[in-house]
C-alpha cells in the first residue's frame, strides 16, 4: 500500500517531524469508498477518522424526516463525527460517500495511542479540531447573518468541488434553501 500520498500531506503541517510521520503513517489503513457507501450511520459510533481524497457529506432528517446536508468533507478533509468519536457515544449523523473516495484511516484506539506517544500528533490533532471548529462556527454563522447568494458565493470561493461534485437537493440542504432558490442563483451567478 502506497501512503506516501498520506506522508506529503502530513509534511504541508510544518508541526511534524520526519520521524513522527513515519510512526504515524504506520498507523493508518487505505480505505475505498464507492460513491453512495456510508462512512457512518446515524447511531453508530464513529470510532475512526479518515482522510479523505473525493467528497463525503453528512446529514441528518430533520423533525418532518427530510434529509438535511449538515457538511461536507472534501479533499484532506478529517471526516468523523468530533461529538460522536471523542465521547463514543451513537452519532446523530450519517456520513455518506457522494463520489468514490479514497483515503487513510485510523481507529479511535490508534489515535489515542499517537496522543500518548507522539507530542507532536497531539499538537497535529489539536489544530486540525480546533480548524474543524472555527469552521462550524463560522457555517453557523453565516446562516444567521448571510444571505442565500453570499453563501453560495463562499462555496464557490472556498470549495468549488462541492458545486461540482454534490447533487443539486444536497447543496441547496446545505445552504439552508430550497433546490428553487438555488436553481435562480446558479442563474443570476452565470449571468453575471
Amino acid at each position: 500500500m502506497d501512503k506516501q500520498p498520506l506522508k506529503d500531506l502530513f509534511k504541508k503541517s510544518q508541526l511534524l517531524s520526519d520521524g513522527a510521520i513515519e510512526i504515524m503513517v504506520e498507523e493508518y489503513e487505505e480505505r475505498h469508498f464507492a460513491k453512495n457507501e456510508f462512512f457512518l450511520k446515524q447511531g453508530k459510533i464513529s470510532d475512526s477518522v479518515q482522510l479523505v481524497e473525493g467528497l463525503m457529506r453528512a446529514y441528518t432528517f430533520d423533525h418532518e424526516g427530510n434529509e438535511v446536508t449538515t457538511n461536507f468533507f472534501s479533499k484532506h478533509r478529517a471526516v468523523y463525527d468530533p461529538a460522536s468519536f471523542f465521547l463514543q457515544i451513537p452519532s446523530m449523523e450519517n456520513i455518506q460517500a457522494v463520489t468514490e473516495c479514497l483515503g487513510y484511516t485510523i481507529s479511535y484506539e490508534k489515535v489515542n495511542k499517537l496522543f500518548h506517544l507522539l507530542p507532536e500528533f497531539r499538537e497535529f490533532g489539536r489544530q486540525m479540531l480546533a480548524r474543524e471548529l472555527v469552521r462550524s462556527k463560522q457555517r453557523t454563522l453565516a446562516m444567521i447573518n448571510q444571505s442565500a447568494e453570499e453563501r453560495y458565493a463562499n462555496l464557490i470561493k472556498n470549495d468549488y468541488a462541492i458545486l461540482q461534485n454534490a447533487p443539486l437537493k444536497h447543496i441547496a440542504s446545505y445552504l439552508g434553501i430550497t433546490d428553487t432558490s438555488l436553481s435562480r442563483i446558479r442563474r443570476d451567478f452565470s449571468k453575471k
